[in-house]
């Protein structure tokens, strides 16, 4: 019984020690052993190890993809164009032996302060070679290759391998924004200012080609109708002096009806005339013609009650007798306008006053 009783506690220490000896590595993990702070073995692979109680202790770091976002920093362009960059990296730790000597004991924390001062140096070092429309044009890509590789070859000494660098933001800094928009806005300015010139011009040019156009057609068609003008005005003199050789004395009676139908037309028109007066020559019968004078000497007249010598109200010959007159005459004439009541009135002075009224 009393050896039982010494028994029970040599056995738990000695189950204390067998379960402080073992340690387990999970998937998602790689393990140091370290003995007074010095690597004795490396765990990379999960599952069960064992290491010397009390002396040696068990580091574990963490196998899986990290993610890193560094604090925007400002970097210059080859063309001294300011920018803010946010950039971040995604690693893994490839070798925890590397790792533990570079960080330490400060673990992950000080990974992460590692990555960020190597991103640092090359987004300085690789976006301040080319120019700030390089950086934020499509060429981004390969730039971030550029950084990504360069980071790369700086953390292999870390134990750490970066697999991937991307640029989240490229802005202007806030104290560049206002002077930038302005020199922006009036470059755009003045290219709009030059379009709108070129435009003027180009209209200018346009419109002045269009007004000479304009002149040609213009002048070309005045010269036109005044040549089919003047062979129109040559065919109507010829024709008016053919008709003035065949009876000049039916020639100067048609055209003295023509002046007759102008000068009174049917709008209650007045004209004071001497009866000695060239234009009252046809109006007396005996001048007529031989051929019309019948014609005229037949027309229904009222004899003037003031005085003599003159016909009084004549009433002119309906458009169907006056188209048979014309035809009789030659087919010189033309049928006349609606019937118009002229009045022919002597005063005692002598003086004709014709008065044309229309129906």
């Amino acid at each position: 019984m009393k050896r039982a009783i010494y028994l029970l506690p040599i056995l738990a220490v000695v189950l204390i020690l067998l379960f402080s000896s073992l340690f387990v590595v999970d998937e998602r993990q790689k393990a140091l052993v370290l003995q007074f702070g010095r690597v004795v073995t490396i765990k990379e692979d999960p599952g069960l190890g064992f290491k010397l109680p009390l002396v040696q202790e068990v580091v574990y770091y963490d196998d899986r993809i990290l993610s890193r976002d560094i604090d925007p920093i400002e970097v210059t362009p080859s063309d001294d164009r300011r920018l803010v960059v946010d950039a971040f990296a995604r690693y893994r730790i490839r070798n925890v032996q590397d790792f533990r000597q570079a960080v330490g004991a400060g673990g992950e924390a000080r990974a992460d302060q590692l990555v960020d001062q190597i991103l640092r140096a090359e987004l300085r070092e690789v976006l301040g070679s080319v120019s700030s429309d390089e950086i934020l044009s499509e060429d981004r890509a390969a730039l971030m290759a550029r950084i990504a590789a360069g980071a790369r070859e700086e953390a292999l000494d870390l134990g750490i391998f970066i697999l991937d660098v991307r640029l989240m933001r490229t802005d202007l800094p806030s104290q560049n924004l206002a002077a930038t928009f302005a020199r922006m806005r009036a470059e755009r300015e003045r290219e709009a200012a030059d379009e709108i010139a070129r435009g003027q011009e180009a209209a200018q040019r346009i419109r002045a080609q269009a007004d000479r156009t304009v002149i040609e057609l213009t002048s070309e068609a005045a010269r036109e109708a005044e040549i089919t003008r003047g062979e129109a005005d040559a065919r109507r003199n010829s024709i008016f002096a053919t008709a003035y050789t065949r009876d000049p004395e039916f020639f100067e009676f048609y055209r003295s009806l023509a002046a007759y139908t102008r000068a009174l037309q049917a709008n209650n028109s007045t004209l004071v005339l001497s009866p000695d007066s060239e234009f009252f020559e046809y109006l007396q019968t005996d001048r007529l013609p031989g051929d019309l004078r019948g014609r005229a000497e037949a027309l229904p007249t009222v004899a003037n009650p003031e005085g003599d010598g003159i016909a009084g109200d004549i009433v002119e010959q309906s458009p169907e007798a006056a188209a048979d007159d014309a035809a009789a005459a030659g087919n010189e004439g033309a049928a006349l306008d609606e019937p118009t009541e002229r009045n022919v009135v002597e005063d005692e002075d002598g003086t004709v006053v014709i008065t044309t009224t229309s129906d």
